[in-house]
């Protein structure tokens, strides 16, 4: 299958506020996540959407990516159950930090009800001024990657926010017909 991989980023903060959640939805910030957890909030908001590059990572491979300093998720909650995510990766950068949206995206059951716009806008808002929670230098550039393989309003959502596509890239993979789910992807037994 030809998948076609986008990188988008925005150099400037947006100038609106994000607009905010319902009143039974609530966003909380995890500055320190456990491996399993990473693991399970990957799975749960990519196994409908092909996410399988990290499902056979080791324990230690979920670590060492964590362990990268001022590393953020923030992870969206409705009636106690996580319903998205969004990861915030930052990396030294020419003129300050590069903070890559590594991953974001809602849980299937939190789909259709206007959440994602939301979580997106909270989530850039948070790339913005993680300078101000980890003393880190300021932020020169929010970037994300999004591909064919994400869920169909991934690029149309990326730039309703703001973001501005930098370039693009077509790779042949080797892609199931159907995504494995959110079940299996959290590591259910399949069948």
């Amino acid at each position: 299958m030809t998948v076609v991989t986008t990188t988008l980023q925005m150099l400037a903060p947006p100038r609106t506020a994000p607009r905010p959640f319902p009143e039974d939805v609530r966003l909380d910030r995890a500055a320190r996540v456990s491996p399993e957890y990473a693991r399970f909030l990957y799975g749960l908001v990519g196994g409908p959407w092909h996410w399988t590059d990290r499902l056979g990572w080791s324990r230690q491979q979920w670590v060492d990516e964590l362990a990268t300093a001022a590393t953020e998720f923030w992870v969206l909650y409705g009636d106690g159950n996580p319903l998205g995510y969004v990861h915030l990766h930052p990396q030294p950068a020419d003129g300050g930090t590069a903070v890559e949206i590594r991953y974001f995206g809602l849980a299937e059951t939190a789909i259709g009800r206007g959440l994602g716009g939301r979580l997106l806008e909270h989530g850039v808002r948070a790339a913005w001024t993680l300078p101000e929670r980890a003393g880190i230098p300021a932020v020169s550039r929010v970037w994300v990657h999004t591909c064919s393989l994400d869920g169909p309003a991934a690029l149309a959502n990326y730039r309703a926010r703001g973001f501005v596509a930098t370039g693009s890239e077509e790779t042949d993979e080797d892609v199931p017909d159907r995504p494995i789910g959110s079940w299996v992807a959290t590591g259910g037994p399949a069948g």
